[in-house]
């Protein structure tokens, strides 16, 4: 039927075996086996079989080669399981079609629309929960500077389609933007916020200039440069950003002039007769940053469903055609980095008021990998995706530091955050090779004649859609 679809596998050079008719090569699936343990052995050979450890002034190396054979074996047990699943879904012959797909997608939208109400819930009530302590405050307010910075990129990368490694940039404005505003003029968080959000849309501007005519990957090159051009200007420009030594005692959010100390004519606490609690001030940060990543993500949802919105994604599409059909992809281009970069510059002064001192080091490449992996393992477009992928991604670094079991079996000298990076790649690396578009790759129309009907990430190309 035309509008019937079969999945086939993709075979290339070390691609799973195939099944017979009656069973499994087990030979070749043996061998096959084999290979990826070698492999997993040659690659974990460097990380896990030395350690460096600290010998009074020096540094000395221990021997960890107990690891080489666990790794192999767990590549191993992986590969195996892999081409087990494979061969029960291939051998079932079964074909998706577009109704079925849609009937799966409907419900998939339900679930996760009902799971984003939970997840807003869940994020207004925190605070009152027993289990609310300083840690976990952190960590939420962490998570959420994360969501907010994820659905900024999601404009750029997800909707428009320009591949972005430079984000960071935009957060290192608007938070030197505040921390310079603030400690200079005197000026409150909530003057400078906005100011943080226009100089980095800016900026925004300057870098979507020369990369008009850029895609791909020669536009990745450019805005990762840009975001390093930013960083070294930061690290070398003392007389103005104070260089490495970074910028303190940058002023704290107030609540309409009440300020969150113990005491004192402007206090929060005297004022409304309550008891002093450090945790307060916590507090009222993680709720300034829940608003301002729920505004991130309604005037997102808006803009998707004006003509702007429809340009960003016709860009994702194909920019020819959009030339063709007399859109003004040079203003798509620039209104799409230049929103991105807008709500960047917000997340980065909340960062400056937060963290109460920023430098340079606080905006390396590493900042802008780590939300576009959020984006990507969220799908590439999905609001409620970035969010899913912020906390597992960043709470569940921070949960490899509570793992203290894990020392009764593999010794008291164990640390599990050694390993968060090692963790970190084997995470991105498994959800890419089982979920490719992303954990949600459903799409729904932004604007639709007659009922909006959601699709399988399955039946659109690239995931896009």
């Amino acid at each position: 039927m035309a509008n019937d679809q079969t999945t086939t596998p993709v075979k290339a050079a070390r691609s799973l075996p195939s099944a017979s008719g009656t069973g499994l090569d087990f030979g070749g699936v043996l061998k096959d086996c084999l290979f990826w343990a070698a492999i997993g052995a040659l690659l974990s050979t460097p990380i896990l079989t030395q350690l460096t450890a600290e010998n009074f002034d020096t540094l000395k190396l221990v021997d960890r080669w107990y690891w080489l054979p666990i790794s192999a074996g767990a590549f191993f047990a992986l590969r195996l399981l892999a081409i087990l699943l494979y061969a029960r879904g291939g051998s079932s012959g079964t074909r998706k079609t577009r109704a079925g797909s849609a009937a799966v997608s409907r419900s998939a939208s339900m679930l996760f629309n009902s799971l984003g109400f939970i997840m807003l819930g869940a994020a207004v009530v925190l605070p009152f929960t027993p289990w609310a302590n300083r840690y976990v405050m952190d960590v939420s307010i962490l998570i959420l500077t994360y969501v907010m910075l994820g659905w900024g990129l999601n404009i750029v990368v997800g909707l428009a389609g320009l591949l972005d490694l430079g984000y960071v940039a935009f957060y290192a404005v608007g938070a030197y933007s505040y921390a310079l505003l603030g400690t200079t003029f005197g000026w409150s968080f909530w003057i400078c916020l906005p100011l943080a959000g226009i100089l980095a849309a800016l900026w925004g501007l300057i870098l979507g200039l020369p990369v008009l005519r850029l895609r791909g990957d020669y536009l990745a090159i450019v805005t990762l440069a840009f975001g390093e051009i930013i960083r070294v200007v930061l690290l070398n420009w003392v007389s103005f950003t104070n260089g490495p030594n970074g910028i303190s005692n940058i002023p704290r959010p107030s609540f309409f002039g009440l300020e969150f100390k113990a005491s004192g004519e402007n206090s929060f606490h005297q004022f409304f007769g309550l008891t002093y609690s450090p945790l307060d001030r916590i507090i009222y940060l993680y709720y300034i940053i829940l608003v301002l990543a729920l505004v991130t993500n309604y005037v997102t949802i808006r803009l998707r469903r004006l003509p702007i919105g429809r340009a960003w994604e016709a860009l994702r599409e194909d920019e020819i055609a959009c030339r063709s059909l007399g859109l003004n992809t040079t203003n798509t281009k620039l209104t799409a980095f230049a929103m991105g970069a807008m709500f960047g510059g917000f997340a980065g002064s909340f960062f400056a008021t937060r963290q109460g001192f920023i430098s340079p080091e606080s905006f390396n490449f590493m900042e802008s990998a780590t939300i576009l992996a959020i984006v990507v393992l969220g799908g590439l477009g999905s609001q409620l995706g970035v969010v899913i992928a912020s906390v597992v991604m960043i709470g569940g670094i921070e949960l490899l530091r509570q793992l203290d079991f894990l020392k009764a079996i593999f010794g008291p000298s164990f640390d599990p955050t050694q390993y968060r990076m090692l963790i970190f790649g084997l995470a991105l690396v498994t959800v890419m090779v089982l979920r490719p578009r992303g954990i949600i790759s459903g799409r729904v129309p932004s604007i639709a004649l007659g009922k909006r009907q959601a699709i399988s990430g399955d039946l659109v190309k690239e995931g896009h859609g």
